[in-house]
């Protein structure tokens, strides 16, 4: 049965410290594990992230491209089949939209895609919308605000 006295760690779990520097018959004498002369060799080296021994290292070996623009607007994607669990002339806005868990983010902007039919008469405001959603909605009786 196994007990709080009889407990041991498994078998190569654990390895005991290397003692360095401590005479020849050790194994790790006089150099310490360290070779001869060298950076490696010296108290205090490291070797900074990406150094390659002076090789060119990786991450300029190779070839780069493109940009990132930093006025890109990322838009979530909201289908005409989402809208339509919306009550026949109800205002769906990004607050409705996030109640419902249709979208997860409340400082997010909303575009509508044409994804599926919608067959309820309701007031969407968005940030933006495809033009086929927009007739959809509009051949269903509701109107469309674009923010």
């Amino acid at each position: 049965m196994l007990k709080l006295n009889t407990l041991s760690p498994s078998e190569g779990a654990r390895k005991n410290k290397k003692r360095v520097g401590r005479g020849q018959g050790s194994g790790l004498g006089k150099t310490a594990g360290r070779g001869h002369k060298g950076a490696k060799s010296r108290s205090g080296y490291t070797a900074k992230p990406g150094f390659e021994g002076g090789q060119m290292p990786l991450h300029r070996r190779l070839p780069k491209r493109g940009f990132t623009n930093i006025f890109k607007k990322e838009y979530t994607l909201v289908s005409l089949s989402d809208l339509d669990r919306f009550d026949a002339g109800s205002v769906v806005d990004r607050q409705a939209l996030l109640d419902a868990g249709v979208i997860k983010k409340k400082d997010t902007l909303i575009k509508v895609l044409a994804n599926g039919e919608i067959t309820r008469a309701i007031t969407l405001e968005v940030d933006k919308i495809s033009g086929s959603a927009r007739a959809k909605i509009e051949a269903a009786g509701g109107t469309v605000k674009v923010d």
